[in-house]
């Protein structure tokens, strides 16, 4: 299985300042959560931690390329049916949309969305709004898609 990874698209979803009290004051790093995709089906996230924002979010996109995944579309504009995506606390309902809907969704799950290349759905985050959680609760409910084949009976 060949990974094409030059053409993948970067978003970043949150940058978490955090802060480490020691003897001498406090000492500032950052996190940051970035998801890429290729707007074709290919989606990866990762976090990365450092003490500049621009180095944490090189780590985390090469965390990203790394941690990459694949999703079937619908028509390559929607998804096939109606998913929960769960992570820890967090639930994220997808449902399918009629074409010109777009996408109706909040800050972590649009930035996955839109990076698969979603064009129209539905969606709800339920539990907690917490970014790392919502984007692997979306994952987890795009890898749970089934692929739009036909069941016939013979």
């Amino acid at each position: 299985m060949e990974k094409v990874v030059s053409d993948l698209e970067e978003r970043v979803v949150a940058i978490n300042r955090v802060t480490k009290v020691v003897k001498g004051g406090r000492r500032f790093s950052f996190a940051a959560l970035v998801v890429v995709g290729n707007k074709l089906g290919e989606v990866g996230f990762g976090s990365g931690k450092a003490g500049e924002v621009p180095e944490a979010i090189g780590k985390a996109t090469r965390s990203a390329r790394k941690n990459s995944y694949s999703v079937n579309l619908k028509d390559n504009r929607t998804i096939n049916h109606e998913v929960i995506g769960t992570f820890g606390s967090a639930k994220v309902i997808l449902k399918p949309a009629s074409e010109g809907t777009g996408v109706i969704a909040g800050g972590a799950v649009r930035s996955v969305l839109e990076s698969v290349g979603v064009k129209d759905i539905l969606t709800k985050c339920v539990g907690t709004r917490n970014p790392h959680n919502a984007v692997r609760a979306t994952i987890d409910g795009l890898m749970q898609l089934k692929a739009g084949v036909k069941n016939e009976k013979i």
